[in-house]
């Protein structure tokens, strides 16, 4: 079990908060967010900024990473984090610029997401020096792997969840550390007015139902989660990561060259229904010994609506693979 740094701050929001913050003015007002997670809120320092980072459970490390969207935190994560604290030490890490994460005004890049992980990554190793298991979702798929493939003695063992990279028919095999999106693009976004309109568009309380219905390919999401990506969208500095986001500055165009390249064992995941279900290029993996696939009947967040099921078939995972 790691020992927590005495630099940790518990973060505690009274039970009103969340009462309060559904009678705001949902394009105008800030205030302040609660804990997405149960557990301990600690604050480390990064290269990309300060890291927020929720810890729970004891037993081996394990370290969950939410996706990346207009309103993503670690609340993407809850049910993993809830399930694997009984018997795991549980570190959900929010990425910066999201969550209760410093969300500076400054560039984001996949080289600034890989090394906030990788200063969690040497946190969790502080106190417990052995190999450690991750698991990520979906865009974060692609910096946990780059973090996995620069230092591979890290880590025990990835689990990527909706990974991106595998759609379409093009090859992404640039030059290493090559970004797929455009320049001019952000710079668009970031002319006065454009940015914080389109921002404010995408992260509308019906806007975030919509795209969480094609997350899950169905009506039924998880309302719990709905209303949190409605929170955190409202806090200050919400729309600097985004943006890089939207331009498509976040995905690599080196990916496909990451994921051959990576040597410990991993397990590949998704579902097949909403917007998320093309994975014609994970041919280019699935010869390589070291990967795993599983399919399951959802939406492209399983571990929400298939939690028992999902976190069973990890473990065996981890149980065969990784003894």
């Amino acid at each position: 079990m790691l020992k927590l740094p005495t630099t940790a701050t518990g973060l505690n929001f009274g039970a009103g908060s969340s009462r309060r913050a559904r009678r705001i003015d949902w394009h105008h007002a800030e205030f302040a967010l609660p804990p997405a997670l149960r557990g301990e809120c600690i604050s480390i320092a990064s290269d990309a900024g300060r890291l927020n980072v929720y810890v729970a459970g004891q037993g081996r490390p394990l370290l969950l990473i939410h996706s990346v969207n207009a309103a993503a935190s670690a609340a993407e994560v809850r049910p993993l984090h809830d399930y694997f604290s009984r018997s795991r030490q549980v570190f959900s890490v929010e990425l910066p610029g999201f969550g209760l994460s410093e969300r500076a005004d400054r560039r984001y890049t996949p080289h600034g997401m890989t090394a906030a992980l990788h200063a969690v990554v040497a946190m969790i190793r502080s106190g417990c020096d052995a190999p450690i298991d991750a698991l990520a979702l979906s865009l974060s798929c692609e910096f946990l792997a780059r973090a996995a493939w620069a230092t591979p003695n890290a880590f025990r063992s990835l689990a990527l969840v909706s990974p991106t990279g595998f759609s379409g028919r093009r090859a992404l095999r640039a030059p290493t550390g090559t970004m797929r999106g455009s320049a001019l693009l952000y710079e668009l976004l970031r002319r006065p007015g454009w940015g914080p309109a389109i921002y404010r568009l995408l992260t509308g309380p019906s806007m975030i139902r919509h795209f969480l219905r094609g997350t899950w390919g169905s009506n039924y999401i998880d309302e719990r989660l709905w209303h949190y990506d409605t929170l955190t969208t409202r806090q200050p500095g919400a729309a600097f990561a985004p943006l890089y986001f939207v331009s498509g500055q976040l995905f690599s165009a080196d990916i496909h060259t990451i994921y051959e390249g990576l040597t410990l064992p991993v397990w590949s995941s998704h579902g097949v229904r909403g917007n998320f279900t093309d994975y014609r290029q994970e041919c280019i993996v699935s010869r390589h010994r070291n990967w795993r696939f599983s399919v399951f009947p959802t939406g492209a967040f399983p571990h929400f609506e298939v939690c028992e099921q999902f976190c069973r078939k990890y473990m065996q995972y981890m149980d065969r693979c990784c003894a």
